[in-house]
């Protein structure tokens, strides 16, 4: 079986292939889309923050907990700046958790003037539960894209987790 022939140009077969070629699209404006990245953003976070009632925790409380649990015990130090609020904030906030179950202090065997504050097992399960409840409210939002808006969706989440990680220049 032999392949059609190949297109020319200046022959009617040339001249058709070359008048379904797209027109170049602009560029798109980084401002523009660093603005609607960002509105897009905001939004999607407020809404799954909805999810978030579910765990009886107020906002700082949660944001605070997550910190302990995925980067391990912290001193109120590490805390305070991970969370970019001063000290007092932060002792308010693991004494909280603390009367909730969700966080326990832990001295430093090697400094004793050292405490490390780390999730309990109940705190720990409240974050991963709060995460699972977020994670089914996306799905719930993804299962109503087409098979084609997902494939471009997991095309683009990398560029995303680069520019969270202000890598965008790679």
């Amino acid at each position: 079986m032999r392949s059609p022939p190949a297109s020319r140009p200046g022959t009617a077969r040339g001249r058709q292939a070359s008048s379904r070629k797209a027109a170049p699209r602009p560029r798109p404006d980084p401002a523009d889309l660093a603005d609607r990245l960002h509105s897009a953003a905001i939004h999607l976070l407020r809404r799954l923050r909805r999810e978030d009632d579910a765990s009886g925790l107020p906002a700082p409380q949660l944001s605070a907990l997550s910190v302990i649990v995925f980067g391990g015990p912290l001193t109120l130090g590490e805390l305070a700046r991970a969370e970019q609020v001063r000290p007092p904030t932060i002792s308010k906030l693991i004494v909280e958790l603390e009367a909730a179950g969700l966080v326990e202090r832990e001295t430093d065997p090697a400094d004793r003037r050292i405490v490390r504050v780390r999730a309990t097992a109940r705190g720990a399960r409240v974050l991963h539960d709060g995460r699972q409840r977020r994670v089914a409210a996306l799905v719930a939002s993804l299962d109503s894209l087409s098979v084609r808006e997902r494939a471009l969706l997991a095309r683009a989440i990398p560029l995303l987790e680069r520019i969270a990680r202000g890598s965008g220049d790679d």
